[in-house]
């Protein structure tokens, strides 16, 4: 699905080269295109296009690892003089240099859901993700009580938003509840199979375990597979982030206890109508932070989170 979301926004763009002066060309460049996360977001994103009258150029890295794959389409897109640019950065500081040359060469350029270390990008969208670690540590420090050895399988180093969350988790269970302490930590590197390997590794080393949080996509869908694998599902406290269909499966079968779910759709949407605007001459909002969304089991059947968890196709 996702790489034929990036032909279709591709073919538009290619089609409407020769009325460029009619219609803008906006490159939008996920940090993943194999993600579900970056699929809603597609969704949000030509939404925009169709409201605002823009084409966009979809195009992005296969995996959120693949950094110097990113550099090359940022590079790719300022030779094509594209009117405006959406990045999510794989890594901060990587993509620091080609955003920069973006932004020299007159393209003007919005930063959404992670970071990247420039100054000049006309708005920086993406969920509040410091507040939601904060939020899954309180949610996990509830279910374990105020004693306890939990772990944490995070995403990769160099992730802005990821990072924020994971920071965010470890600040909070220090402040708030010392009593639940960090027993194990290590990363996924934005991959399934390493995720649940990283949590088989977790929970072999800390039997006494008594929760995990999960700070992204790869890392809650590895740490589901361990824990069923292990039969552990009710006795192991796991609250996970993003939203996928075996996210949903596990949180309905108990696995999962609390789900933290961001706003792809409106992430996209939000990055785009940024760039129409300015290209239009406005001056948009500086930042957009979006709450995530705390879900549990009782609430799957609220129509408002079946559209979150679930948001129709482009």
């Amino acid at each position: 699905m996702p790489t034929r979301r990036k032909f279709l926004g591709l073919a538009g763009a290619f089609s409407a080269g020769c009325r460029k002066g009619q219609r803008h060309i906006v490159a939008v460049v996920p940090k993943a295109t194999s993600h579900l996360f970056f699929v809603s977001i597609h969704t949000g994103v030509m939404r925009a296009a169709r409201e605002f009258t823009l084409d966009v150029v979809w195009d992005g890295p296969n995996e959120e690892t693949e950094f110097t794959r990113q550099i090359e389409i940022v590079d790719a897109m300022i030779a094509r003089r594209v009117d405006a640019m959406a990045i999510s950065a794989t890594d901060e500081r990587a993509l620091a240099a080609p955003v920069e040359r973006a932004i020299r060469a007159g393209i003007p350029v919005t930063v959404f859901d992670s970071g990247v270390n420039v100054e000049d990008y006309v708005s920086f969208i993406a969920t509040d993700n410091h507040g939601a670690g904060c939020e899954a540590a309180r949610s996990l420090a509830g279910l374990v009580g105020a004693k306890a050895k939990v772990g944490m399988v995070m995403h990769k180093p160099g992730g802005t938003s990821t990072m924020l969350r994971e920071r965010g988790f470890e600040e909070t269970l220090a402040k708030e509840f010392p009593g639940v302490t960090i027993a194990a930590r290590q990363y996924g590197m934005s991959d399934r199979a390493k995720s649940r390997a990283v949590a088989e590794n977790i929970l072999t080393a800390h039997p006494d375990l008594a929760g995990i949080f999960a700070s992204s996509e790869a890392s809650s869908i590895g740490s589901v597979q361990a824990i069923k694998a292990r039969g552990l599902s009710g006795k192991i406290h796991l609250v996970t982030f993003d939203s996928s269909q075996a996210h949903r499966e596990a949180i309905a079968d108990g696995t999962i206890d609390v789900m933290l779910v961001q706003d792809p759709v409106r992430i996209g949407y939000e990055a785009v109508k940024s760039l129409a605007e300015k290209l239009a001459g406005q001056t948009p909002k500086r930042r957009i932070d979006l709450p995530a969304r705390r879900i549990v089991k009782a609430d799957l059947g609220r129509p408002e989170i079946q559209a979150l968890l679930a948001p129709p196709s482009a």
